[in-house]
Order: structure tokens, then C-alpha cells, then sequence
């Protein structure tokens, strides 16, 4: 049978084969072979393409070379710590791979102390979050009904709330905003019950004159004020343009959010927000669910921990974290990853340690374990989306060196955007020698572009390739720059 390059790439076809020939010496790339060791010359399409740019040499870092040969190919400030934006998931998702396992999946639960009598829990019912990725307004009904089912009606001691997977459980209380938006979806710090990923669904919907906003699900004790919210005359594609920030006001038990700035007339836009307290959300659906379902609940809501001789009255699990890798991954979705690093903390951490501390013990200890230089590596919480995560491009470069021989580099090549064809790289590289040729995650902030991942060249030989740019500019005129690396790459005979 005869594969195409594209379809060795799709599958991951030859990284056994590859992983064979390189062998011991110089697989890593880390103690080095001495061809690498030094700065090599930039192709004169770089060299342009930074010019272009109006930048210099010092602000980009890259490590590319083919694995069956890692004494050729490119080399410019491999050593130095920079900023990786979304390009960290690449470290989180390998170290996940093989620290939590391909089949590892969060876990909701239902539980109570207490036995049902004549339909009757006389405590509390307890809902602990395990991490579940895929917890919604569905499955939870879902559970509540499993309950339901089994006879109770009336549930006596209220709501607890358990997010204790995590140490604190409430990483978003107190924590400053990354930007000025906290409450789109990129910027929801996750916990451990993860429901709805902290989001609550938002339609606002206007005609020539008026402007009217839901919720879904309703929540009849919030109060949504769109007085000083003004219409104009913008195209509707162009609403986040005069969006901004609602104030959020709380007064006995009921939340208000005053909408302001503008919208757009005759503009219809679906939202999925973090404007609304996630254990208010949490306890207010519970509750509406419960009763929908007619039964009753008395007692207070709070957030604590279940007894451990609670028993399950209803479960879900999430998926596998092979498929969860994948929107990690092709969709840079930054609370699933920060929720995966989440879980390699949990995982690893010892009585009262912080889980952000373990998971990054965890990271640096797989990087020693596999004999990965560990200087000039911050992590902080696994998705790019911070300002002190640093890596050096010869540490991403082995990263993937080392994944690609792993028994895992299928998952991994798998969750990876196709250029041209998907992900974040689906118009990218498109009528291009790169397209459906290369695997690579994206990365951009402000100050940040960055490419890391794997590319075929003209031989169907595969490269690891890493370009980190760190510029005040870079967002704006930095990608060419990198795509100048890929392309060359991919040219090579």
C-alpha cells in the first residue's frame, strides 16, 4: 500500500521507524550535537521577512531540524526564555499524555450521608466536582434525574457544593483579570466541578428600536438592566467593537447586570459569558432543575467537602483525555488546558501542597526525567495565557523530539492543527508547500507569536520546528516571520 506524505503525517506512520534510526546519540538534541550547539545563518527568506517586519534577530528564537538527521538544520538564540504563548499546551499536553494516561477522565458525582427514607434525604446533597470536561446544563440534569428516579423527593440538609479537587478550590476569587475581558470563555480560570465551564449563555437580540437580552438558562433571580446599553448603526459582525464589561450589582440573594456601552440594530448575537458568580449559577440551576423535576429542596447552599462515608447516588464521567487533547489542541482552548494542568497537580500532589505547585513539580520532574534541561523553564498555569511562563525553543524542541518516539505520538500528532486544513492553522498556510503537511501548534498574544510542532520536508522527512517571536509588535506583524521558518522547512530537498 502506498501513503502519501499527508497521510504518513495524518497517522503518525513513521515515528516508529524514525525513532529507531535516531537512536540514542542525538535524539534529544539536549547534550547536543556539536553541528547545533551555535547560532546558524538565517535563510535569506527569514532574514526578509524580518526586515519586513522592522525587527531583529534578537527577538526570535528558533530550533528546526529533521529527526532522522538533528546535527543539520536551524538554529537562532535557541537558549533564551521566552514567552510561549498558546505553544505551552504542546508541554501540558505531552506531560499529561503520559502522566494522567490516554483513558483518564474527570468525574461528577451526586452524593449523600444519609439514606433515602419515604422519599425523604434528611442531609445534604452533595455535588463534587472531579473535572469533569464535560459537565453541562444537560448532564447534570441528567444526574439530578438518576436521583430523581431512585425515589427521593425531598432533600432536607440543602446544597454542598465540593470543588476541593483542587487546592485552593476557588482559584478565581481574588485573582486579577489577565486583560481587560474577563468574561469571555479564553479567560475562565477553571475549578474542579467545571460546570458549564463557568459560563453562563447570553442572547442579546435588537430591532430598529428596542434591545432585549436573555439568559439560557433563565434565572428568574437575576436581573438584567439594559437601559444605558445604546443602539447604533454598526454591522452586526462589528458588536464587539463598542462591547463593554456590564457591572455586576448583588443585594439579598439577587445578582443585577447593568449592560452598557452600544449595540448594533438588527443584530442577533448568542454569548456564552463569566459575568455571574459560578456558585450562585451552580446553586440557583440545581435547585430550578430539582424542583422541575418536583421535587423539593430545603436548607442552605454552601461550598464544602463530602464525608467520606457519603454514598453515590448519580455519576458522569468526561472523556478520555486522548479526545479532550484534541480541543486542547486544534481550538487552543485555554480552561481545558489549564483544567488538564489542574489534574497533573491534583495527581501529583502531597497533603497541603498548592496544585499549581505540584503540576509544575510534575512538569519538571518529566523533563529529568527524560533529560531535559530544565533551566529557563516557568510554568504558571499551562496554557500560554500568562505573563511569566517561559521556555526556551531548544526545550520545546525536545519536548517534541522525545513525544515523537514516545508511545504516545499518535495522540499527540492527532490533537495537533493540520496547516490549511483545521484548527487554528485552517486558513493558514493554505495554496502553500506547507498545507496538509505540517502539525503545529499556534501561539499569540499581544507581544507573543509562536509555532511548535512537526513538518515534512520535500523528502518526506519530518522536522521538529519551533519559532518563538517576543516582540511589542509581534501580534501585528510577526507571523510572516514564522511563516518564513515553516515554509522554509518545508522546501527542503
Amino acid at each position: 500500500m502506498h501513503l502519501t506524505p499527508e497521510d504518513k503525517l495524518r497517522d503518525g506512520y513513521s515515528w516508529q521507524a524514525l525513532a529507531r534510526l535516531l537512536g540514542a546519540a542525538c535524539l534529544l538534541a539536549l547534550t547536543g550535537c556539536a553541528a547545533l550547539q551555535h547560532d546558524s545563518p538565517l535563510p535569506p527568506t527569514v532574514t526578509a521577512a524580518l526586515q519586513k517586519a522592522e525587527m531583529t534577530e534578537a527577538v526570535l528564537g528558533v530550533v528546526a531540524y529533521p529527526l532522522t538527521g538533528p546535527t543539520r538544520g536551524l538554529r537562532l538564540n535557541p537558549d533564551r526564555p521566552q514567552q510561549p504563548g498558546s505553544t505551552m499546551k504542546v508541554v501540558t499536553t505531552i506531560v499529561a499524555l503520559e502522566r494522567l494516561g490516554t483513558n483518564a477522565r474527570g468525574r461528577t458525582d451526586l452524593l449523600a450521608t444519609d439514606k433515602p427514607e419515604a422519599g425523604v434525604i434528611k442531609g445534604p446533597l452533595y455535588l463534587r466536582g472531579g473535572a469533569d470536561t464535560d459537565l453541562d446544563w444537560g448532564v447534570l440534569w441528567g444526574m439530578l434525574r438518576q436521583v430523581r428516579e431512585q425515589g427521593v423527593t425531598h432533600i432536607q440538609g440543602g446544597l454542598v457544593v465540593d470543588r476541593n479537587l483542587f487546592n485552593p478550590s476557588r482559584m478565581d476569587v481574588g485573582l486579577a483579570p489577565f486583560d481587560e475581558s474577563p468574561e469571555f470563555q479564553y479567560n475562565v480560570i477553571p475549578d474542579a466541578l467545571n460546570l458549564n465551564t463557568s459560563l453562563l449563555g447570553f442572547v442579546l437580540q435588537s430591532d430598529d428600536k428596542t434591545l432585549s437580552v436573555r439568559t439560557s438558562p433563565a434565572l428568574p433571580d437575576l436581573v438584567l438592566d439594559t437601559r444605558a446599553l445604546v443602539l447604533n448603526d454598526n454591522a452586526c459582525a462589528k458588536w464587539e467593537s463598542t462591547w463593554v464589561l456590564p457591572e455586576l450589582q448583588v443585594s439579598q440573594g439577587t445578582q443585577q447586570l447593568r449592560f452598557q456601552g452600544q449595540f448594533p440594530r438588527n443584530c442577533t448575537q448568542q454569548l456564552d459569558l463569566n459575568l455571574v458568580d459560578r456558585q450562585w449559577v451552580t446553586t440557583r440551576v440545581v435547585r430550578q432543575i430539582w424542583r422541575q423535576l418536583g421535587g423539593q429542596i430545603s436548607g442552605p447552599d454552601i461550598e464544602g467537602s463530602t464525608p467520606a462515608q457519603a454514598v453515590v447516588l448519580a455519576g458522569h464521567q468526561g472523556r478520555p483525555f486522548a479526545e479532550v487533547a484534541r480541543g486542547m489542541m486544534k481550538r487552543s482552548d485555554n480552561p481545558l488546558t489549564r483544567l488538564t494542568y489542574l489534574r497533573l497537580g491534583a495527581k501529583a500532589a502531597v497533603d497541603g501542597e498548592p496544585t499549581l505547585a505540584a503540576a509544575a513539580r510534575s512538569v519538571h520532574e518529566w523533563f529529568a526525567a527524560h533529560g531535559i534541561p530544565k533551566d529557563g523553564l516557568t510554568m504558571d498555569n499551562g496554557s500560554g495565557l500568562s505573563r511569566s511562563e517561559r521556555i526556551t525553543a531548544q526545550q520545546m524542541a525536545a519536548v517534541l523530539a522525545t513525544a515523537y518516539k514516545g508511545p504516545f505520538a499518535p495522540e499527540l500528532l492527532t490533537s495537533l492543527p493540520v496547516a490549511g486544513l483545521d484548527g487554528t492553522l485552517s486558513r493558514r498556510f493554505k495554496g502553500t508547500a506547507v498545507e496538509g503537511r505540517a502539525r503545529l501548534k499556534t501561539g499569540t498574544l499581544r507581544n507573543v507569536v509562536a509555532l511548535a510542532g512537526y513538518v515534512l520536508d520535500q523528502q518526506d522527512r519530518m522536522w521538529v520546528v519551533v519559532a518563538l517571536l517576543n516582540h511589542d509588535e509581534a501580534s501585528k506583524r510577526g507571523s510572516p516571520v514564522l511563516d518564513s521558518v515553516v515554509e522554509w522547512v518545508a522546501g527542503q530537498q
